[in-house]
Order: structure tokens, then C-alpha cells, then sequence
């Protein structure tokens, strides 16, 4: 699984013009790819490293401060760009094997406690955030 971590001070996404995942006031925004190796204990992994990865301000974790996620699932964190001008998507999940994956995080940080917003997975979604910071880090498991 790889995740683009950032420290945000609110954040949402729209799908056809109806706002369907919002946080509000500090946080993190995350973009959540999948691969085909990744496994539900992959996913409880990086829910556990989101909640407490120390990147807020002062250090603190979400789960110190309880701070609220925005999940938004990306497969083109898996893109491949290094031969010719159009990306391949071959290192990505299909949807009917990424989706429960990216459901299984968000599921494993709302047992954790967190107050998660999603995306709607496979839509095109617009998401707007202010990066905070700007602080942004890449976690690959």
C-alpha cells in the first residue's frame, strides 16, 4: 500500500457537485493507493501508522489530539511514467480487489477511534485542501 500523507487544516471532496467527504480544522488528508500484493493486515497496518504518525503541529498524532482523517482512494499512486509520455497503471489493484482494501483502512481507524471522511471510490471526485505547512510525506508498506 502507498499513502500521500498531508497535514492539512481542512479538507473535502465533491463528486457531481454534492460534497461527500469533509474534515474540518487540523488533520490529514490521505491518498490511498493499492497493489496486488496488498493484504487486509496491510491495510490495519497503515491505519495504525496514520493514526499515530507524529506530523501535526507540535508533533502530535490524530490519535493524540483527535484530529479527523479525509480517506481518498488513488489508484494513480501506482502510475508508472519512466518509458514514453503516458503513464501504465499495471502496479494498481483492480477496483474489485482495492476497494474492500481501501474500505478496511478506513475501518480499522474509525475501531481505533478516529472520525474518518471518505471519498466515493471510483468516482471522479475533486478534492480541495489547504496543506498545512506545506507538510507532506509518502508511506509505502
Amino acid at each position: 500500500m502507498r499513502a500521500v500523507v498531508q497535514r492539512v487544516d481542512g479538507a473535502s471532496v465533491v463528486v457531481a457537485g454534492e460534497t461527500v467527504g469533509e474534515i474540518t480544522g487540523e488533520g490529514l488528508c490521505v491518498l490511498v493507493g493499492v497493489t496486488h500484493e496488498d493484504t487486509k493486515e496491510k491495510a490495519a497496518q497503515l491505519a495504525r501508522k496514520l493514526w499515530s504518525v507524529r506530523i501535526l503541529s507540535g508533533g502530535k498524532s490524530c490519535s493524540d489530539v483527535n484530529a479527523p482523517l479525509l480517506v481518498i482512494s488513488q489508484f494513480t499512486l501506482y502510475g508508472d511514467a519512466r518509458k514514453g509520455r503516458r503513464p501504465t497503471w499495471n502496479g494498481a489493484a483492480p477496483g474489485e480487489v482495492a476497494e474492500p482494501l481501501v474500505d478496511e483502512v478506513v475501518a480499522q481507524l474509525r475501531a481505533l477511534g478516529a472520525t474518518v471522511g471518505t471519498g466515493r471510490f471510483g468516482a471522479s471526485m475533486r478534492v480541495s485542501l489547504t496543506n498545512d505547512g506545506p507538510f507532506t510525506i509518502v508511506l509505502d508498506l
